[in-house]
């Protein structure tokens, strides 16, 4: 097998830290075997990843040294002329192993089946990351419930709640919790009909604020995925027969998971209840009825070391859920003029279904959640 290359991407780099358990900005990792492998730090890097990383041997990377020649040099003093290196590695630095005279080979498949089974240790740092996320759903919610109706916005302590406040808050939360989420999206209406919108601005009353929180340990590195929708005064019917159908696809996506089902099952079990209760999504042969709110997005995906990996609960995906598949079953419905509604609990695959890491009431009345 040949030796495996990888040079981060930045601190974020998943399949990096998953190999090293070292979160850097740049180095260089090679592994020659098992048990067998080597981190070559900065001199700024070098005492923290003897401390943290889970090589079994660290080298202080020289300033003049480029990291694309010493691989080289290294690989070829075990008498290797050829390496693997991940789909993500950037282009600049494939260009420079390549031009070095080493055969490198983007291995698509890298870490892909290791990464996917979470072991207990992983699932456990998974589900603190889960806590986390329900804490901060709480906080955004009990400010929401707080606050009271004025020209139709919602207003707390003398000006206009937005999203950024509510965000801020969320944020300070998370922080103090060894936890971090730049990109949640706290979402009002009607601009919450676009799934990834992530809110800006005065929160409307009357209407569903989408609370999307996902995330992770500033140490462990692993996420957790939750989504809330409430709505702050009265509840129109539209909305709540949206979510009513969005809880119903939610326990049916969560009842139809268990190992060797595919992601593809799942996702249709979903939109076969959504279209069931008069709506409709963009999966071809659930499209439902023209004009109503549709669901535009898969039912789900992996969460780990990213928050977006695999596997995927989509059409046409037929790979096969197994045991130790931590996933997100996220339905949502979404209405041009009206906003959008959407529940996502997180929870891992056994052989006997789901295993839900997630506790929140799934409540559309902010109270409920006090």
């Amino acid at each position: 097998m040949k030796p495996i290359v990888l040079i981060p991407g930045g601190t974020d780099d998943a399949e990096f830290i998953y190999a090293t358990g070292f979160a850097v900005e740049s180095a260089l990792y090679i592994r020659f075997g098992e048990d067998d492998d080597v981190l070559v730090a900065s001199p700024l890097e070098i005492d923290r990843a003897r401390l943290q990383s889970k090589a079994a041997r660290t080298q202080e990377l020289e300033e003049a040294d480029s990291i694309a020649a010493l691989a080289a040099k290294l690989l070829r003093e075990r008498a290797s002329e050829a390496a693997r290196v991940s789909p993500r590695l950037q282009a600049g630095y494939l260009e420079e192993l390549r031009a070095t005279g080493l055969d490198i080979e983007v291995d698509r498949e890298l870490f892909r089946a290791e990464r996917r089974h979470k072991s207990p240790q992983e699932a456990a740092l998974i589900e603190a990351s889960q806590r986390a996320a329900e804490a901060a759903v709480v906080e955004v919610v009990s400010l929401l419930a707080q606050a009271d109706i004025n020209d139709g916005f919602l207003w707390l302590e003398g000006s206009r709640l937005t999203s950024e406040r509510l965000i801020a808050r969320a944020s300070l939360l998370l922080g103090e919790r060894g936890f971090t989420c730049p990109d949640m999206i706290v979402a009002g209406s009607p601009e919450g009909a676009m799934p990834h919108y992530r809110g800006e601005g005065p929160i409307r009353a009357n209407a569903p604020v989408i609370i999307d929180i996902f995330p992770a340990g500033r140490t462990s590195h692993y996420y957790g995925d939750i989504t809330r929708t409430v709505v702050v005064g009265e509840i129109p019917d539209d909305v709540r027969r949206m979510h009513a159908a969005v809880l119903q696809a939610l326990d049916a996506g969560i009842e139809s998971i268990r190992e060797g089902v595919s992601g593809r099952d799942v996702h249709r079990a979903v939109c076969a209840v959504l279209v069931d209760r008069g709506f409709g999504t963009t999966t071809k042969g659930f499209e439902g009825p023209g004009g109503v709110a549709r669901m535009n997005h898969s039912t789900g995906h992996g969460v780990g070391l990213d928050v977006h990996e695999e596997p995927r609960l989509r059409d046409p995906n037929e790979d096969a859920l197994a045991d130790g598949d931590v996933v997100t079953v996220e339905p949502g419905l979404y209405l041009s003029g009206t906003g959008g509604v959407r529940v996502e609990d997180t929870g891992m695959v056994t052989t006997h279904g789901f295993q839900n890491f997630t506790t929140l009431t799934r409540s559309l009345d902010p109270r409920d959640y006090l």
